[in-house]
């Protein structure tokens, strides 16, 4: 395979969009998210921001059931070209059964399929009921006489019915750190993968990766899984991964770029949310739809999730897909712990963080689009709460450039 051949992206799970964004390349980032030597940086984009290579990966087929997911993705990825069309808002459930019923769903010549399977119900923030979730796979309550291979917990399988039916070279799945110490689950996940298309993919042993190793400043860890399929490898490769310790060259989990949890490889300190918001507007001075609006919760005491200040020279907290009293705040008021004293003697009010502060946080870049208004109206077609929703549920954008890196250097070792 040359190395300018494109490589089609199948995204399911797909939210607005930070896996893709992250295969996909040629997005803003903070300039110090990235090594300055590492070949990734396109140009620079004023003092503080680049913009990043693109990569060989191409999005040809993306879904979600969140209608916010959809216009938002569609919003942005427009400009690469993104037809509308690309992006089912149907559940993966429903789009198998179509598939299977004789229908051209999913589309031929995929070389990776990327999921980020719902993960409420392994999360440690949740009830933990796992495999057992009494959530749907369109996001109803499930009665009692729903198959329960249809329930949210088990959405993964699924994933594993489109790795059976497009059979691609690699796949990606990812989810919470949760998931690694709940019982058996994550060998079980690892072991139903495995068997996607006969037993032809090795899955290697999941890890979790921390955003901050990966210039993201935000404290979040997610399990990724990769697979890759044994017919297509070079024999040498294939004899390699399958070994008992993997020589690095062959080990398709990105290394660290950044420092910040202890045994990091990485030589950069990590990114703080100061140099993320530099030169951000308060919303009282915004344009940007994005930043104008945030949650009014109340606060509700330092006990209750969502109620502290962010600490602004370190990483923010996991943003997470809720709204309103959970998400932290920007400031608190000297009454209620602020420590931010000098902002609050420059008349800077406590407030909650913006859905713009959320997805930099993130490291969506700043002209992606979130909040918006219906054309030609002031009423909104996604709202400061459907935003807050989508963000906390993607994946970084810069934590998935860093795999896609990876995959891309060794695609010609593994495959030829």
């Amino acid at each position: 395979m040359k190395s300018e051949t494109r490589l089609n992206m199948l995204s399911l799970f797909s939210g607005c969009g930070g896996m893709d964004l992250g295969f996909e390349g040629a997005f803003i980032c903070n300039k110090r998210s990235v090594p300055s030597d590492s070949g990734w940086i396109g140009r620079d984009v004023g003092s503080d921001w680049v913009l990043l290579e693109k990569n060989r990966f191409s999005t040809v087929f993306a879904n979600d059931i969140l209608e916010e997911a959809y216009l938002t993705w569609n919003q942005y990825m427009s400009r690469f070209g993104k037809e509308q069309s690309i992006y089912h808002l149907e559940s993966i459930v429903a789009l198998v059964k179509r598939q299977r019923s004789g229908e051209n769903v999913f589309p031929e010549n995929v070389d990776v399929v990327t999921g980020g399977f719902p993960c409420q119900d392994f999360s440690v923030a949740g009830k933990r009921l796992g495999f057992n979730s009494i959530t749907s796979h369109d996001g109803t309550k499930l009665p009692e006489e729903a198959p329960s291979e249809e329930n949210r917990g088990k959405l993964y399988f699924w994933m594993k019915q489109v790795i059976d039916i497009v059979k691609p070279k690699v796949f990606i799945a990812e989810n919470v750190k949760g998931l690694t110490n709940l019982g058996d689950i994550k060998n079980i996940i690892q072991r139903d993968f495995s068997q996607a298309d006969g037993d032809g993919y090795i899955v290697l042993p999941p890890r979790v990766l921390h955003a901050g190793d990966y210039g993201v400043p935000e404290t979040r860890e997610r399990v990724i899984f990769i697979g890759i399929r044994r017919s297509a490898l070079k024999p040498e490769v294939r004899e390699a991964l399958e070994s008992d310790s993997i020589p690095r060259q062959f080990d398709p989990y990105p290394p660290q770029t950044h420092k910040y949890t202890k045994g990091s490889q990485g030589v950069l300190s990590p990114v703080s949310c100061r140099e993320v918001f530099e030169g951000l507007k308060e919303p009282k001075d915004s344009e940007d739809l994005s930043q104008m609006f945030y949650s009014k919760a109340k606060y509700m005491g330092k006990h209750c999730q969502g109620q502290s200040e962010i600490h602004l020279d370190g990483l923010g907290p996991t943003i997470r897909s809720e709204h309103h009293g959970n998400i932290e705040y920007r400031r608190l008021s000297r009454e209620h712990g602020g420590k931010l004293t000098a902002e609050l003697d420059s008349g800077l009010r406590e407030r909650r963080l913006t859905p713009r502060e959320c997805a930099l946080i993130q490291t969506f870049p700043p002209d992606y689009p979130f909040v918006s208004y219906k054309e030609g109206t002031k009423r909104f077609k996604v709202s400061q709460s459907g935003a807050y929703k989508v963000i906390g549920n993607a994946v970084p954008p810069v934590l998935a450039y860093n795999i896609a890196r990876r995959l891309q250097d060794l695609w010609p070792v593994y495959f030829g």
